[in-house]
């Protein structure tokens, strides 16, 4: 499991001080980029040289809201590793209380834009990691 706190921010709220659900999305992009970078070794800045891992499919439950100010707990757990995908499960929690719980898969691509299979070293980070969450 890979843990990122994250501060609500003024810039993540709507007018009324709560956070706008499309921040929370940056907010789950923020937890996997932090993970390919602190977990696997491949930050993003060297990744998308030669590579990239879009989002394929993305299911959310937004559970209750958030405000500026509030400290939020992100918790990304990988599920499942495919030759080519990965699927995670992401929660937020602000204390004890579950603002939202998303299920997502990633694709990894070549540079042309295709589904490519994970490079060997890579793939042996994330099996370990998931070896290691149970």
């Amino acid at each position: 499991m890979y843990e990122m706190p994250q501060k609500v921010l003024f810039k993540h709220c709507d007018p009324a001080g709560i956070v706008f659900f499309p921040r929370y999305f940056e907010m789950m992009n923020d937890c996997v980029e932090g993970w390919f970078a602190d977990v696997l070794g491949w930050p993003f800045e060297d990744m998308h040289h030669t590579a990239g891992v879009p989002t394929a499919n993305i299911q959310t439950r937004f559970s209750a809201p958030s405000r500026h100010g509030d400290h939020l707990m992100l918790r990304l757990v990988v599920t499942r590793i495919g030759k080519s995908s990965l699927a995670y499960e992401m929660t937020a929690h602000c204390g004890e209380e579950l603002r939202f719980s998303t299920e997502t898969t990633l694709v990894h691509i070549n540079a042309e834009g295709r589904s490519a299979p994970w490079p060997a070293p890579i793939r042996t980070k994330i099996e370990n990691e998931m070896k290691g969450q149970t």
